[in-house]
């Protein structure tokens, strides 16, 4: 039996996450070369991605790594998730709350350690759809094919029957390669219109 699905991707899409400029102002402030603080802890954001870190041990590499004291510890990482979190999309979520009755609803997204906590906090995604997919919970990051497999197989849909929602071409190609239906996310109109067509109803 056919039963429609929507997945959706957090960041640039049910989030609005323009660019902070934080870790430039990190480098400023610590004295270093433009670029610095963010290779220094290229293996962090990147173990932190897939769960393969705790939020602690990323405060502690942190504090290790560029020099910080406990308070400016808290400062880097409240700078984190300010451009990590954003603002919300609004109408896109209020369009998507209304779906619950109409179809299956999920979120697949690459993430960071810490991050479900503060969104469910901030913004309620887990009472939004079904269930949520973060990367640093299931241990892989899109495009990964398997992010995709793990998500159907999980809301019991067949990849045929999900429009996949995201901000990046290159996790539009890999989920469209996994076989689900895949929407580039430009602007709430074009995406709100992508939906309702793929649920056979009208904006």
């Amino acid at each position: 039996m056919e039963t429609r699905c929507v997945i959706l991707d957090i960041g640039g899409v049910l989030e609005i996450t323009p660019p902070t400029g934080w870790l430039h102002r990190w480098d400023e402030r610590l004295g270093l070369p433009p670029g610095s603080v963010d290779q220094r802890l290229d293996d962090v954001w990147q173990a932190g991605a897939i769960g393969a870190i705790t939020e602690t041990e990323v405060r502690t590499q942190a504090g290790v790594r560029l020099g910080l004291d406990t308070p400016r510890i808290e400062s880097f990482m409240s700078d984190l998730w300010e451009e990590y979190l954003g603002t919300p999309n609004v109408e896109l979520i209020e369009y998507v709350r209304g779906l619950r009755s109409r179809c299956r609803l999920g979120i697949l997204s690459n993430s960071f350690v810490g991050a479900r906590e503060l969104e469910t906090a901030r913004y309620g995604f887990d009472e939004l759809v079904e269930q949520i997919f973060y990367s640093h919970e299931i241990g892989v990051r899109k495009p990964d094919p398997r992010a995709f497999d793990m998500t159907c197989a999980r809301l019991e849909v067949r990849p045929a029957d999900c429009l996949f929602i995201d901000d990046y071409d290159v996790n539009i190609e890999a989920a469209r390669a996994a076989g689900l239906r895949a929407h580039l996310f430009e602007d709430n109109e074009q995406t709100i219109a992508r939906i309702a067509a793929h649920l056979g109803t009208e904006t």
